[in-house]
């Protein structure tokens, strides 16, 4: 454990700013009783870039790193082929990598100490024979409405699903005991996975686990959440400064109101928490105001009353957002901008889409009749089976039934 926190103090940062903790005394049991340090895994499926709604999972990890605990990362490179085919086998790889990169680099932007932080990769176990035939087990008692349950609101699913999404929680589920840990961390849209762990690893006779449960933050837009199929709710890890201010200038920030509010959400449960993590820096959220004194929070509560009473305005809040998250993304830019080995990876894992080839079309002409009808129907005239042609145009157009007639015409005309 941390040399600097005493055992109840570590208990309390763990525990700390989330939706739900289940089985607590688990956690309680390993730090008080054993005397050791927390075992804990978050796992990601490694699929799209990831975002800045990822730094609310990594704030966790961070609070308990600093609590004393050992962080196993999970790289769930099998889970994002199976949920619905988002990770190409051929990218799954990259794109692991990928993740280990830009996840170290985040931690380190916060200031966290990540010697003890351990980076599984899911398919460097998940295709063992013991770990095979326990899926077997657990897919032989397990319902398909039981499946579905457990992943309703972490895999995509239709009336017809394909097999490998109703797999994904029960995997899940069997991670616990393979990385070997107390704990899992994930998001309370986990909430059913969790359950599902904890009814049915015991009839494999694996214990059951504590599981820490984090807040969904709101996405910038009309989303539910922060997403990264939604490249308007999201702000990318690596998105220049110029981008970070112009995406949340346009972010969803009603005036007074707390709920729901995406900017307040992000400011609470990153901004300050990271703030209060850096002993080497002003623990408050500070706001600047021109031509006034700047507004200063101890605390997310004061924020949010300030807020709803119009103190603190929209444009004011995302002005300081904007300072704070460009300050903590700039050592990420850095370290890409210096990482020649991540430049190449992320061009392996996120190939760029090809732009389609334009086929220039060929017009046909058609038939020589039809185009001279065509060209007569523009100029007012209507052609006839025998070769004259009628209409207010037609003088101009109809020079004569034969070859007497027309020279007729013709010199009359002269």
């Amino acid at each position: 454990m941390s040399s600097s926190l005493s055992p109840e103090e570590s208990i309390a940062l763990i525990k700390a700013n989330l939706a739900e903790v289940l089985n607590p005394e688990i956690i309680d049991d390993v730090i008080l009783k054993e005397k050791r340090p927390l075992n804990v895994y978050w796992g990601t499926a490694t699929t799209g870039k990831p975002h800045c709604a990822y730094f609310v999972s990594q704030m966790k990890v961070a609070e308990l790193l600093a609590a004393g605990c050992r962080v196993k990362i999970l790289l769930a490179d099998l889970h994002g082929y199976l949920d619905n085919m988002k990770a190409p086998f051929e990218l799954v790889e990259f794109r692991a990598k990928y993740y280990s990169k830009i996840i170290k680099a985040l931690l380190r932007a916060v200031g966290v100490d990540i010697s003890r932080l351990e980076f599984v990769q899911g398919s460097s176990y998940q295709l063992g024979e013991k770990y095979t035939m326990d899926r077997f087990k657990l897919e032989g008692m397990t319902r398909i409405k039981d499946a579905q349950k457990a992943g309703a609101e972490v895999v995509k699913q239709d009336n017809d699903p394909y097999l490998g999404g109703l797999v994904y929680p029960l995997m899940q589920a069997l991670d616990e005991q393979y990385l070997d840990v107390d704990c899992q961390l994930g998001g309370v849209d986990q909430r059913k996975i969790f359950t599902f762990a904890m009814e049915n690893l015991p009839k494999l006779g694996y214990k059951v686990r504590a599981h820490l449960m984090n807040t969904m933050i709101p996405g910038l837009g009309e989303a539910a959440k922060m997403s990264a199929s939604d490249p308007d709710s999201k702000i990318d890890l690596l998105d220049p400064p110029e981008v970070v201010e112009k995406k949340l200038r346009r972010a969803v920030c009603v005036p007074k109101e707390v709920e729901g509010n995406a900017v307040i959400a992000f400011v609470e449960h990153v901004i300050m928490r990271c703030i209060a993590l850096r002993a080497d820096r002003d623990s408050n959220f500070v706001v600047q105001r021109k031509d006034k004194e700047p507004l200063v929070y101890e605390s997310a509560a004061k924020l949010k009353e300030d807020y709803a009473a119009d103190i603190l305005t929209p444009q004011l809040l995302k002005a300081a957002l904007t300072h704070y998250l460009n300050e903590l993304l700039a050592p990420i830019r850095a370290e890409f901008a210096a990482d020649e080995e991540w430049q190449a990876i992320e061009k392996q894992a996120y190939p760029p889409k090809e732009a389609p080839i334009k086929v220039k079309k060929v017009k046909d002409k058609g038939d020589p009749a039809k185009r001279a009808a065509a060209a007569a129907a523009k100029k007012a005239v209507v052609a006839q089976p025998d070769g004259h042609v009628e209409g207010p145009d037609a003088q101009k157009v109809n020079v004569g039934g034969s070859v007497e007639e027309t020279l007729q015409k013709l010199k009359t005309e002269d």
